[in-house]
Formats: C-alpha cells, sequence, structure tokens
C-alpha cells in the first residue's frame, strides 16, 4: 500500500503538466495525432510522435507486492474491505492491471472453493482527492467490461481481459490523492487480489484535467421499459460503455432492438438530443451481430451466445466523445410494442470525464441482487501452465 510522496521543483512540475496533459486531461484532447505531434520538425521533416517526446514525470507503481514478506497478493476475506492504494499527493494513473483468484480451478490447490460468481461479488472502488464517495463503483467483471459471470478474453484500447489478466489504459488523473478499495461480498471465496498501476507522480495537476469515472447499473426490465446507463450532472465528456445481456427465454435477441438515447444539458425527456437506429448498431454491429463475436480496439462483441440470449458488448469513443456542460442521461429505448416484447435482465458500466469528482447516481444493488442473471456458463478450462 503506497502513503509515500516525493517532492519535485516546480519548474519540473510544469514542464510535467505541459508534456502530459494531451493524456491526462482527457482522451478527446488529443483529436488529431497530427496536432499532437511537436511543433519542432527534425531536418528530415519528419513530424515527432508523441510517444517519441521527452517526458520529465516521475514513473512511479503501486503494488499489492510486499518487498518484506514477499508476498505478491492481498487474500480479502469474506466481508471484508481493504485498501489496496492509498496515496497523497497529484498525479495521473496511466495503466491498471488485476487479477484474482476465486473464479477458476487451481490445480496447485485443488481444494480451494471456487465460484464464478465472485466476479460480480468483489467490487472495486477508486476515490479521488480524499473524497468520502467513490468514483467508480462496480464488480470487477463489469468494471473490466464482462458482466456475465464468466472471464472471457477480449483486447480492445482501453479495457480487456487477456489471458487471465484484467487491464485499464483510461487515464486516471487525481490532483490530491487516490485510494482504490475491493470490497468482497461473497460468503466462502477468498480472492487473492494482485495489482499493478503505473502512474506519473506530478507536485500540481493541471486544471483541465477531469476525473474519471465509472457508474455501474443492474436488474430486469419487462422489454420496454428504458434501460438507464449513464446519469450525471457536471460538465464533461461521456467516453463509453460495456453493457451485458440475457433474455429470460432462450433464443431471444430482440432487446438488441433498442436505440440509444442521449439527453444532453436538458431536463426535457420528451425529445432526445440524440438517437440511434438500435442497440447493436450503436455498438457498431448490425444484424443482431451477424457475424458473432469479435473485438477491436474501441468496439466489440466478447460474449454472444444466442441460444441462452447472452450477448456483451462494449464501445469506447474517443473522437467522438459526447460533451456536456450541465448534465447527461443516455439509456436503450425499445420502439417496439410491449406485447412484442419479452423479459431480460442486464448490467452496464459507463466511463466518463467530469470536471471534478461526483457522487454516482446509482447505488450498488444488495449483496443478495449484485448475482441476478437467468444462466451462468461454466467455462472453467485446464489452468496448468
Amino acid at each position: 500500500m503506497m502513503k509515500n510522496k516525493e517532492p519535485i521543483s516546480r519548474r519540473k512540475a510544469i514542464s510535467t503538466v505541459a508534456s502530459l496533459s494531451a493524456l491526462f486531461a482527457m482522451p478527446a484532447i488529443a483529436r488529431n495525432r497530427n496536432e499532437a505531434y511537436n511543433d519542432t520538425k527534425p531536418l528530415t521533416g519528419v513530424p515527432l510522435p508523441v510517444y517519441s517526446l521527452r517526458r520529465e514525470g516521475r514513473s512511479r507503481q503501486f503494488t499489492t507486492f510486499d518487498p518484506k514478506t514477499k508476498n505478491k497478493a492481498y487474500p480479502i476475506q469474506p466481508g471484508e474491505k481493504k485498501d489496496l492504494v492509498n496515496y497523497e499527493g497529484a498525479g495521473i494513473i496511466t495503466r491498471m492491471w488485476m487479477t484474482f483468484s476465486g473464479w477458476f480451478w487451481m490445480y496447485w490447490e485443488p481444494d480451494t472453493y471456487i465460484d464464478q460468481t465472485i466476479l460480480k461479488k468483489l467490487i472495486l472502488r477508486i476515490y479521488w482527492d480524499r473524497n468520502n464517495f467513490p468514483s467508480v463503483e462496480a464488480p470487477i467483471g463489469d468494471f473490466f467490461g464482462v458482466g456475465q459471470c464468466e472471464y472471457k478474453q477480449y483486447l480492445s484500447k482501453y479495457l480487456g481481459m487477456s489471458s487471465g489478466g484484467f487491464y485499464n489504459y483510461f487515464p486516471m488523473p487525481f490532483a490530491k490523492g487516490v485510494r482504490i478499495e475491493v470490497e468482497n461480498m461473497h460468503d466462502k471465496v477468498i480472492p487473492y487480489v494482485f495489482l499493478n498501476a503505473n502512474y506519473q507522480a506530478l507536485d500540481a495537476l493541471s486544471e483541465d484535467a477531469g476525473r474519471f469515472q465509472c457508474l455501474y447499473n443492474a436488474g430486469a426490465n419487462p422489454g420496454s421499459e428504458p434501460m438507464a446507463v449513464l446519469k450525471t450532472t457536471g460538465k464533461g465528456h461521456y467516453v463509453g460503455c460495456c453493457v451485458s445481456l440475457q433474455g429470460k427465454e432462450k433464443d431471444y435477441l430482440s432487446f438488441l432492438e433498442a436505440p440509444e438515447y442521449f439527453y444532453i444539458d436538458t431536463e426535457d425527456q420528451s425529445v432526445p438530443t440524440m438517437v440511434g437506429t438500435g442497440m447493436e448498431d450503436y455498438f457498431n454491429g448490425g444484424w443482431y451481430f451477424r457475424e458473432g463475436e469479435f473485438n477491436g480496439m474501441y468496439h466489440g462483441v466478447p460474449i454472444k451466445d444466442a441460444l441462452r440470449s447472452m450477448i456483451t458488448m462494449y464501445r469506447f469513443h474517443e473522437e467522438d466523445v459526447v460533451c456536456f456542460d450541465k448534465s447527461i442521461e443516455m439509456s436503450f429505448i425499445n420502439p417496439r410494442m410491449a406485447n412484442q416484447l419479452k423479459e431480460f435482465k442486464f448490467s452496464s458500466t459507463a466511463y466518463w470525464y467530469q470536471d471534478k469528482a461526483s457522487k454516482l447516481a446509482f447505488a450498488l444493488p444488495s449483496k443478495d441482487k449484485l448475482v441476478d442473471w437467468y444462466r451462468i456458463r461454466n467455462t472453467d478450462h485446464q489452468s496448468i501452465p
């Protein structure tokens, strides 16, 4: 657990903020890679890309590794909350990697109790700037993109699950400090949690740097009600979401007929600011994702199981961020008649940057409602290296 703060000169801090501002102020700032190139060009006339420019920041890493005991992970007992990181100072997390046990059979500890629902019952919370409320609160599986109580490998630019690991590359700035907490809401599983989070330590943070937010929502829907994904007040921009769905009846995907509705800087719900043509259309697919599962840099479908009426989708906005000055709401609403639709369940995570850390609009479901699917697939397999 990290608590140290190392001072650097004001000159270096200003230089660091300037060189990193395109990164931590929010992904939208680097709208065009050509604009991010250095004005000074070498004699060849070839512009210098951002990653080749010198940076003055102090590279550091939060980690669960204890150099004294040589322990790499923290065991989280049932009902326990534990800080993985508690740091005072300014900086920006540039990469966060995690993994944990409990969701797969371990040949080296064959009698250990395992349950895939730990992916839903291990909760991640992140607090910025000494706030007493989280700006991120979600089951770990959902935060990293898949809410179906299963680990499914997929690789995108910002979030992913890669061969046993979970990663996040959304930049996460903070001015006064950061606290990363996990809570085990499972009654039996004792996960061992590993974390490595790279960050740049700063003396001061640019005033333009937004705070990263993640809102989780889940529940049952008769088919015709709005499925709310995002709701907040303040100034910022939305950068994407991950959505998992299951139909009550098998072989049913008509919930994908619901297009996205955005209400930006308005309380008038009668006229959306932006509206789409269908849910799979929003996620850059078509015809209920006719060609099946895929994953790309900015959008993908890690899970499509039509027989079991299961689907998981993600889309991230970079050049096409959705900006708001006062408020934003986003829901998926099915235009079909209620008698044409069937019940489904969902879970979602929305991601955005805001001018300051804000309280989340939706509360986490109660412990007994965290796992509320019609079916859970058993996806375990041999784990011998």
